[in-house]
């Protein structure tokens, strides 16, 4: 014949079914301590619930809640109000020191996020700097005005190494691949444009440029580790030797107006110069020439405070 377990609920009975070693377990939360001090201050269980927010009747299981959690009696009610046990008032002295502890605790993250969110670092490479982080800065400096920006512009090379080395606290790239080390989303797409001066005699071709033309023609090109070079020699299988070689987009552009050569640059960085002709778009078949544009940041750091909304701003304005 087998015999019922009958559960107690007695005070004293509580911390015994508690795993030993675990702290979170045989501790009550700051709520509970901060109501139990509220109580003690204020002498109704009422009172202090008022004062938290909260309503009477979970104000009082709270309170039997932390009894049963530490296994003593630490309130005693009546019609006339509340009032702490002995015991209860010892543990109230015990609960304040926590409370102020927890009071510094916060202070001091809430100092750490203030320093934080004082400066952000942005690294971007170079056709993200030029042509979407600025309206993106804008938008960020209305939302945080206490925050410094600084942006270093490089390639998208460079900006994997200031995110790594900690130099940068978010990243922007335009290359195929995400260093490793890195994690990423995408926040926009671009799309590469053969372009050339209006005396080329690209400029007057009544068919598409094809591919293996292009790859086999020296062009003006960013230099080594830039996203759009990554992009279009991939694109191509292999490119000709450089006719110039440049840092960036700026100053291929400006030597593509020249009339040096010809250049593939993004189309963020044309409008002006093709609505003027002082460039002229030159159609190209046989490759397919759109890339990613990417966020970065060291793998698990996922972006908080200030790069955690520069972040968004790059959504909501995309």
């Amino acid at each position: 014949m087998s015999r019922e377990r009958t559960e107690h609920t007695n005070p004293a009975d509580g911390p015994d079914a508690a795993p030993p070693g675990m702290l979170a377990h045989r501790v009550p939360d700051l709520g509970a301590l901060e109501l139990l001090l509220a109580v003690a201050r204020l002498g109704s269980l009422g009172a202090a619930a008022r004062e938290l927010g909260i309503t009477q009747p979970a104000a009082s299981s709270r309170i039997r809640s932390m009894e049963r959690q530490l296994g003593l009696a630490l309130v005693d009610r009546s019609p006339r109000g509340s009032r702490l046990t002995d015991t209860g008032a010892l543990v109230t002295d015990w609960a304040r020191r926590v409370v102020e502890a927890a009071e510094e605790f916060d202070a001091g993250a809430s100092a750490l996020r203030d320093r934080r969110d004082s400066r952000l670092r942005v690294a971007a490479s170079m056709t993200i700097a030029e042509y979407l982080l600025p309206r993106w800065l804008i938008a960020l400096r209305a939302a945080r005005p206490d925050t410094a920006v600084s942006l270093l512009a490089g390639n998208s090379t460079s900006v994997a190494e200031r995110l790594l080395s900690g130099e940068a606290d978010l990243g922007f790239v335009e290359g195929l691949s995400v260093p490793a080390g890195l994690d990423s989303t995408v926040i926009a797409h671009d799309r590469l444009i053969v372009v050339t001066a209006p005396g080329h005699p690209w400029s007057r071709r009544r068919r598409p440029l094809a591919a293996q033309e292009l790859a086999a023609t020296p062009l003006i090109l960013r230099e080594q580790g830039s996203g759009t070079r990554q992009v279009l020699d991939a694109a191509l299988g292999g490119l000709a030797r450089p006719l110039i070689e440049l840092s960036s987009t700026t100053a291929v552009k400006a030597a593509a107006v020249s009339g040096a050569g010809p250049a593939v640059l993004s189309e963020l960085a044309l409008g002006e110069e093709l609505s003027a002709r002082r460039l002229i778009r030159i159609p190209l078949e046989g490759a397919t020439l759109t890339r990613d544009l990417k966020a970065v940041w060291p793998t698990g750091h996922r972006p908080v405070g200030p790069a955690r909304d520069l972040l968004g701003l790059t959504r909501s304005t995309d």
